[in-house]
Parts: structure tokens; sequence; C-alpha cells
């Protein structure tokens, strides 16, 4: 193992960097941290009214469509990290697939993503907590309680990677058989409706077509299905991270979506009132099945079981940024890059940069607190700044191929390169259209578009920050040099 170790570091030698983290997380604790990212629990309790009030049961076609649209980005991803497997994830593939001011674009919009999801992930956590201890949470209260999750996240994260590769694992295992007992159960003993209803949309549309309110779902697809990423991540925390990651990330997919499609269909089948849930008379559809389900005891196991799905995407969420945060300060592109930069000596983390990460989660929970309107709009940002940032590494995976890159990392798609890089820039430009339509209904004009502005002043903000002070002139780092890097034996 020492001798394989060692032979990884070289290897990130040669990209450039020498090794400062600790190779101790194994390919399965890769995995459950990409899993807990990407949390089934997480994703379809935070979304599932959202998903049935605007496209009833059908909507849970969307997460087979995610998965299937994701898996396409996640090959690219594959062979990227495979070559490339430097911590920071997205920052440094667009860095080295085509140029500094290109991978500086990417890293602004995909980290102020990481930070918001780490709110919303946090803030969703918070209305669990009342029913579990009897007591209401209000603005305010819930506010706290998602800073404390977020406080809870960083200490346990500054620990260091053992600690972080353990706690994702235990997430894994309640979480999966959480969603395994949970699901099985609601569909033995408390099924209502037919398996024919995820093709019944109960009437959403009184006139003209359905497609309108199934793309108003799609949420719950989108939101769910992303995560894989954090696997490459951690790459300089992972022996063989070549083979490892590519493997980690693509079961992540196999094994998350499909636990959020099994958990999804068993809440839908367990539904006494599909028109009360639609119609938003019936608030909390998920809490009121397992009280009717489980009864008042047993439903509060299964909030402590989704509480630690919380919790542990949250962690795995907080790491990822950190990992970010540390690959701009490394290569200088950022303020503050020599105190951001430090890796612990005793605990092998980059700590400011996670003390940094878990500040600016809990100003955005601090705005949350009292403009409830205006932080909804911001967390809603993090989906489409996640997918946006996912475009530019396929997009850089595609420019870098037509300057003449030929991978050869240990995963390579061969001649299922540019059929795969090219469905995966049509997926990802659709899925940030359908996110950015305007919403529905009677609302002000920026409310109906607040999604597009916020996405708009993120990147106009980068512009002028990248214009301006122009942080991608200050290290001689490697970068855009995909295509320059021939395998072994080809000139």
């Amino acid at each position: 193992m020492t001798d394989a170790i060692s032979s990884d570091d070289d290897d990130l030698k040669a990209l450039g960097y020498s090794a400062q983290f600790e190779r101790s997380m194994s390919l399965w604790e890769n995995f459950a941290l990409g899993f807990t990212y990407l949390s089934p629990v997480v994703g379809v309790y935070s979304v599932f009214a959202i998903g049935m009030q605007a496209g009833g049961p059908p909507m849970i076609w969307w997460y087979l469509i995610a998965a299937l649209g994701q898996m396409i980005v996640c090959l690219t991803f594959c062979e990227v990290v495979s070559q490339f497997p430097i911590s920071g994830g997205l920052y440094p593939w667009c860095r080295r697939l085509v140029g500094k001011k290109w991978a500086w674009m990417a890293g602004w919009i995909y980290g102020w993503a990481l930070f918001t999801s780490i709110a919303a992930v946090s803030a969703g956590a918070a209305p669990f907590v009342g029913p579990l201890f009897g007591f209401h949470t209000t603005p305010v209260t819930a506010g706290l309680l998602a800073i404390g999750l977020v406080v809870f996240s960083t200490l346990t994260n500054l620990a260091g990677t053992r600690v972080l590769a353990r706690v994702a694992m235990f997430g894994f295992v309640c979480e999966i058989l959480g969603a395994i007992v949970v699901g099985a159960f609601l569909l033995l003993f408390h099924r209502h409706q037919p398996l024919a209803v995820v093709f019944n949309s109960f009437g959403i549309v009184k006139s003209g077509s359905y497609a309108p309110a199934f793309l108003g779902a799609a949420i719950v697809g989108l939101f769910t299905c992303y995560g894989f990423e954090a696997c490459g991540d951690v790459a300089e925390e992972t022996p063989n991270p070549g083979v490892a990651i590519p493997k980690a990330m693509k079961s992540t997919i196999y094994v998350g979506m499909s636990a959020s499609i099994f958990v999804a269909l068993a809440l839908i089948l367990s539904l006494p009132d599909v028109m009360g849930v639609i119609s938003g008379r019936v608030a909390n559809p998920i809490e009121d099945a397992l009280n009717v389900a489980f009864g008042p005891i047993g439903a509060r196991a299964v909030v402590v079981v989704v509480l630690v799905s919380f919790l542990s995407c949250a962690l795995s969420m907080q790491a990822a940024a950190s990992r970010l945060v540390y690959a701009y300060a490394r290569d200088e592109m950022v303020v503050a890059s020599g105190w951001l930069g430090k890796v612990s000596k005793t605990h092998h983390v980059p700590m400011n940069a996670l003390v940094v990460s878990g500040l600016i989660a809990c100003a955005i929970l601090v705005l949350g607190m009292f403009f409830a309107d205006a932080v909804n709009t911001i967390v809603s940002f993090a989906v489409v700044g996640i997918y946006a940032g996912f475009q530019m590494v396929v997009i850089g995976a595609t420019f870098a191929r037509a300057r003449g890159w030929v991978p050869h990392g240990k995963f390579r798609l061969g001649a299922w390169g540019w059929p795969v890089n090219l469905a995966g820039i049509a997926w990802g430009i659709t899925s940030i259209l359908i996110m950015l339509r305007p919403t529905d209904g009677a609302m002000a004009w920026y409310a109906s578009y607040g999604m597009a502005l916020t996405f708009g002043a993120v990147i106009v903000s980068g512009l002028l920050y990248m214009l301006a002070g122009r942080p991608y002139d200050r290290s001689d780092a490697p970068a855009g040099d995909a295509w320059l890097r021939r395998p072994a034996g080809k000139s």
C-alpha cells in the first residue's frame, strides 16, 4: 500500500503539485462521500411536495430522466479525473482542459452553488428537528438549528479525512438501510394507490398540454442527481484515484438514483389523498405518511435516520466546497490565498478553507432568518449553478478533444468520447433552460425570473472580479495543457 501511495504522489507531482493530504479514503468510502452528497433521502424528502404540486405522480419519471442524463455527464467526468486526479474537482479539470480564465469562472459559479447548497441542506434539516423533540420551529429557531448543523459539520470535517470517510460511510449505511426498510414497509403494508398512478396527472392541467406541468416538476430529479463529482474533489486523499474515482462516481448514480426512485415510488403509492397533496391541502405529506404508517414513536425513529442523511449530506458538501477553495488558493486564484491554502499538519485537511465555507453558509442562513423570500431565490440558484459548473467541464472536454486531446488516464471513452461529450452538452443546456424558465402564476416579474437574475448576478460579479483583479495571472501552475500531454509512445 505504501508503494502504491508513493506512486500516486509521484503521479501528482508530474501534474505539477506536491502531496499534502493523507491518502486514507478507500474506494467504498469515496463512494460513500458521493452517495451522501447526492443523498436520495435528502433529495426526495426536500422537494417531494413541490414535485407533486407541480406535476402530480408522473413527476417520478424525472428521477430516471435525470439519472440517464447525468450518467452521460458522469462518463465525461470519469475520463477527465482519471487523467487529472487533483483536489478541487471542477476547477482544476477546467484549468487543464481549457485554461485559467475558464477555470476561474467555473470554480466561481460552482463554489457559490456549493455554499448555497450547504445552507439549503442545513435549512432543510431544521423542520425535522421540531417534530423529533416536540416543538414548533419558527424561522428564527429553524435558522439557528441550521447554523448549528453547519457548525457541527465544520468541526467534524476539521477532524480529518479519516473521520470524514467514516462518518460518510456511517451516513451511507443508515440512509440506504433506512430507504429500503421505510420504502418496503410502506409498499407492503400502507399502499393506497395502484402502480398505474405514476401515469395519472389527476387533472392538473384543465386544458392544453401537460408538458409545462411536467417540466415544472423537473426539479425533483435535477435537484437529486448531483453529488457524484464530490468523489473527485478528494482525489488527492484517495489511493489509485484514476481507477477508484470513476468507479465511485458511476456507483453513486447507480445506487443513489435507484434508491431515490424506490423511496419516491413508495411515498406516492402510500398517499391516501393524492389530490390533497397536489392542491396543497395536505401540507406535509411525508410527515403525515410516516405518522400513519409507523405511529408517533416509529415516525421519530425514521426522522432520526432522515436527520443523519441531512447531516452527512451537509458534511460531504462542505468537504467538496473546502477542497475547491483550497485548490483556488493553491493556484493563487483568490484573495488571501496563502491563508486559505494552508493544510493542517495534524489532520491533513484545509482547515481555513473549511472554516470559510462554513461561515459563508451561515451568512446565507442568517439572511434567510430575516428575508425568507430573498434567500429562497438565492438557494434556488444552487441547482442551476451546479449544472452550469458541470457544463463548463463537459464543454471544456469537448474543446480539448477538438484541440487534439487524447485522454490517457486509466478510464477512457475511446471512440465514444465525441458522442458522449456532445450528448452531455445537449442534456446540460436543456436542463439549465428548464430550470431558468420563469415561474408560472401571477407573480412579480423579479420573483418569476428570480433564479435567472441570481444566476446572472453570480456570473457578472465573477466576470468583474476576474477582469478587475486578474487573479488568474498570479500563478504559473499548469493550465490548458491537456492536449499537449500525449500517451506514452505517441508524439
